[in-house]
């Protein structure tokens, strides 16, 4: 059927089936790949296109209809000659756009509200955006963008010298807020192949294959356990217990059995119930009692329990301690799977290159991916290089492999491009999750309110493979005191395997779940004694000088305490308009809360570096080599600003070459917050070794002032000014290295688990309708301990970020294996569900750091859960002991208050 329409006020034709959705026509028929698929089912927004002057899922609207219509994309909102237009522009000043992959539909769905109301007030701009979901921003900076569209944006250039701390744009940021960022969907090549993976529809079951002969005949290849040259793979050199595909036996619903491999249509079209697979369902291992329990049977054969692993930090006597305190809080907390929700599900290809193999996809760590494919493939590291895509958020989820294995083993054995790009319910029943948690804590304090001694268990469920569970289990242990001094502490950590989706890296590695329990004994103890919340934990702060459960003295860069200071305010204002609130008939209550956290920067106890190379060529071109990972957070600008000043040239000069494994030092991966601490301080030095360098040249002293024009490099020490050709220098390369000072943790955990630590404190007012059991968060004002904010802007921008995921763990994100496998049943906040948030920046100087800096990727979403439940507790009494606290659970828990069977 050939059907011809407006499409950015050109006349187009397209030919195919009139049920083709208008997404998959403009993306693979007319090449404008700016519309992007973040569920194909009308969910999240990402489609949005303007139809006939009104925005409209693309997803879900069929070519038939088509005729004669108008469509507008993102690719069409700038002008001809490549002008931005004014609400591009502001996206990018506010720094609106972060992974980038809502980017193109927040845009049109804006577009078309400014179309008719040009200057919007924030409830109109929630409500034009509501139908789009972003997993990164918060949504705070969106709505800032749209509503400064109509004013003249500015964008700040920081002069030399002067990056570090300027609100710059993101130097990719035009790329997003045009639509030409290519993620894992939009650069297959059109030779491709294609894969669609059978996966199990049982938790545990044993299977046999039948007869492959027939499909094999319609298909290209179709890949078995057998076919996998090293059928394993996972974080931790001894725990390769993730087959690629299972062999015999499944231990989650979802899991990859067979691959399917041909043209993409004839893929498409098959059925699970053609693929000759005989079933034996066995009776599965669910949560952490079953799995704990002595007789359970077995979820990976070759361990003698079903536990992965355990350990934890003790210092003094806790259970001595406790009996001379003047007030003991304890409590048992219980935390559900969390789906990471970013809005890209797993994409790329993979072609064979002569004796290597490519692997385009994205990905949050392409040098883990680079071993991993190498270690599945029996190939050295050097025969694979991994080039990644934009991607479209990760939050931990896209550590581990996804698509890479299948992609590379089949285009190695068919010598031909191989393609894979997850539906949204296959990304959410096949992707790690967040570690449920049960946390059993103790806490003590003295008749001053200082904190004498605590207790704490964390047990996690960590599903069918280990993933990054020894992570969360060697990490919570360390940070279950909280972020205050405790001189008497014993923590441990467990995990134990079930027949869940594997539990992996998912912003915190387990700290947010440990943290809702430390800070609920907080507000107990405070209530216990009398003193008011903020002002507890304030006295208990940990600052320079103190020594940690672990036995690390902190020297510098504790500044939970000026966190607290600078709440106070905010806090007593608080507290009036809450009371005068309360004081009105109603079924509605409001309350605040406060929550602190801190966070330690990096890997755990064990080595974590990071290479770094800024390279100057014949030419002129400067050039960034940095493997830093961008995936949203703003690494590729961060970096920049900071070799920049270390360079001592503008950061408009540079050019970026990012993550590609054949062109950048392995800077490691991006999670833990570690990326501006740890690859920002390698790239300070890469840029300081390439100016040492070109001052030894020129004979010049250290205050020097550089300047670049084409290949002339000028160098003016003082009155003198020399010049050099680089034409006939040749190329330089400066490179930097930087490896945080840890020590591993001795049998007790003690030792210096991480160079560093975030800190920060936030406060939350909430409103509560006791009759519905429903929670409305008014406002979040966020103080964080950051060292030195490298780039303001992007680091409010991870705040905000933090606060919505750390909102949607408390109140409204519950995965269910086999029942929320979509964006519609599984839900995350919305625009209209995040509230007004105020971000206080505080510089507690790290000397280890870049300038000062520490990292806040993950710190944003640590504290917003506590502070909610606790204005929850203050606005009714119920003290949410499972979270998230769903209004039916809220309802369940006033009732029991009613009674007086529960506080």
């Amino acid at each position: 059927m050939k059907i011809g329409f407006s499409l950015n006020g050109s006349r187009v034709e397209w030919s195919g089936a009139p049920v083709t959705r208008l997404a998959a026509a403009l993306r693979d028929g007319l090449g404008l790949t700016g519309t992007k698929v973040g569920c194909d089912a009308g969910d999240c927004g990402a489609c949005t296109v303007r139809l006939d002057g009104r925005q409209v899922c693309s997803c879900l609207v069929p070519m038939g209809q088509m005729e004669g219509r108008a469509v507008e994309t993102v690719e069409g909102l700038a002008g001809q000659d490549g002008t931005l237009a004014a609400l591009q522009k502001s996206f990018l000043v506010h720094g609106a756009a972060q992974c980038g992959i809502c980017t193109p539909g927040m845009l049109m769905a804006a577009h078309d509200l400014l179309v008719r109301t040009p200057s919007p007030d924030r409830a109109q701009v929630e409500d034009a955006l509501g139908g789009v979901l972003c997993r990164c921003t918060g949504y705070a900076k969106i709505i800032d963008a749209v509503m400064a569209a109509a004013m003249p944006s500015a964008e700040i250039v920081a002069r030399t010298g002067e990056a570090v701390g300027a609100r710059l744009a993101r130097l990719d940021g035009v790329r997003k807020i045009t639509g030409a960022d290519l993620f894992g969907a939009d650069v297959v090549p059109a030779d491709a192949l294609w894969i669609r993976v059978v996966r199990s529809p049982h938790a545990r079951a044993r299977f046999t294959l039948g007869d492959l002969g027939p499909l094999r005949a319609r298909l290209a290849a179709v890949l078995t356990a057998a076919d996998i040259p090293f059928n394993g793979y996972g974080i931790y050199p001894d725990t390769k217990d993730q087959p690629v595909l299972a062999d015999g036996l499944v231990r989650y619903k979802g899991e990859a059995v067979v691959a399917l491999v041909g043209d993409r249509t004839t893929v498409l079209s098959i059925r699970d119930e053609e693929v000759p697979i005989a079933w034996v369902p066995e009776e599965p291992v669910v949560g952490i009692d079953a799995a704990s329990a002595d007789d359970a049977p077995l979820v990976q054969a070759d361990k003698p329990r079903n536990l992965l692993l355990d350990g934890g930090v003790k210092r003094g006597d806790a259970g001595a301690a406790f009996t001379a305190c003047a007030a003991v809080a304890e409590g048992t907390f219980e935390t559900a799977f969390v789906e990471h929700a970013y809005i890209e599900p797993e994409a790329g290809w993979a072609q064979r290159v002569g004796d290597r193999i490519e692997i385009h996809a994205t990905t949050q760590t392409p040098y883990m991916d680079r071993d991993e494919i190498a270690s599945v493939m029996r190939l050295k590291p050097e025969a694979v290089r991994i080039v990644p895509t934009a991607c479209g958020g990760g939050f931990g989820g896209k550590l581990d492999l996804s698509v890479q294995p299948l992609i590379a083993v089949a285009a190695w054995k068919l010598g031909r491009p191989v393609a894979l790009v997850y539906t949204r319910p296959e990304s959410m029943a096949a992707s790690t999750k967040r570690h449920p948690a049960r946390v059993t804590a103790k806490f003590g304090c003295d008749a001053d309110g200082k904190l004498v001694a605590c207790d704490v268990t964390a047990t996690f469920d960590t599903g069918a493979y280990a993933s990054w569970g020894p992570t969360v289990a060697n990490r919570v242990p360390v940070h279950a005191t909280g972020p205050y001094a405790v001189p008497n502490v014993r923590t441990w950590g467990e995990a134990f395997f079930t027949n869940a989706p594997p539990a992996g890296a998912f912003r915190g590695f387990g700290v947010p779940q440990a943290a809702i329990a430390h800070e609920a004994m907080m507000d107990e103890l405070a209530d216990k004694l009398g003193i008011d919340r903020l002002e507890f934990r304030h006295r208990n702060a940990l600052r320079a000088g103190d020594t940690t459960a672990t036995g690390q003295t902190l020297e510098h860069s504790a500044g939970l305490a000026q966190c607290l200071d600078a709440l106070r305010p905010h806090w007593r204002k608080a507290q009036e308009e809450v009371a005068a609130f309360n004081a009105r008939p109603g079924p509605k209550r409001r309350g605040i809360g406060v929550g602190c956290m801190w966070y330690g920067i990096g890997n755990t106890s064990m080595s974590n570096p990071s290479r770094m190379r800024v390279g100057l060529a014949v030419d002129g071109t400067l050039t960034l080599y940095n493997g830093a990972l961008d995936i949203g957070q703003g690494s590729n600008t961060i970096m920049t600003q900071i070799a920049a000043d270390a360079l001592g040239l503008p950061v408009a000069q540079f050019t970026l070459v990012t993550g590609d494994t054949d062109l950048t030092l392995d800077a490691g991966k991006t999670s833990a917050s570690r990326q501006t601490f740890v690859s920002g301080r390698a790239a300070e030095a890469a840029g300081r070794d390439l100016r040492q360098q070109i001052l030894r040249l020129a004979n010049a002293g250290d205050d020097a002032r550089l300047s670049l024009a084409g290949s002339v490099l000028t160098v003016r020490d003082g009155a003198e000014v020399r010049t050099l050709d680089l034409a006939k220098v040749g190329p330089l390369f400066g490179e930097g290295t930087f490896d945080p000072p840890t020590t591993l943790l001795d049998a007790d955990g003690q030792g210096i688990p991480y160079a560093t630590y975030a800190f920060a404190a936030q406060m939350a007012t909430v409103e509560v309708d006791i009759e519905l059991g429903t929670v409305k968060v008014l406002r979040i004002v966020a103080a964080h301990d950051v060292g030195k904010a490298i780039n303001p802007t992007l680091v409010e921008g991870q705040i905000e970020g933090g606060i919505a995921q750390g909102l949607g763990l408390a109140l409204m994100e519950e995965y269910l294996p086999g029942r929320t496998e979509n964006l519609h049943d599984y839900l995350i906040p919305t625009i209209g569900d995040v509230p007004e948030i105020e971000c206080l920046l505080i510089e507690d100087r790290e000397p280890l750091g870049p300038s000062g800096a520490k990292g806040v990727g993950e710190p944003g979403l640590v504290p917003t859960a506590p502070a909610i439940l606790g204005a929850v507790h203050h606005a009714t009494g119920v003290r949410a002991h499972r979270v998230p606290l769903l209004p039916h659970r809220l309802r369940e828990a006033l009732a029991k208050l009613e009674k007086g069977t529960s506080r």
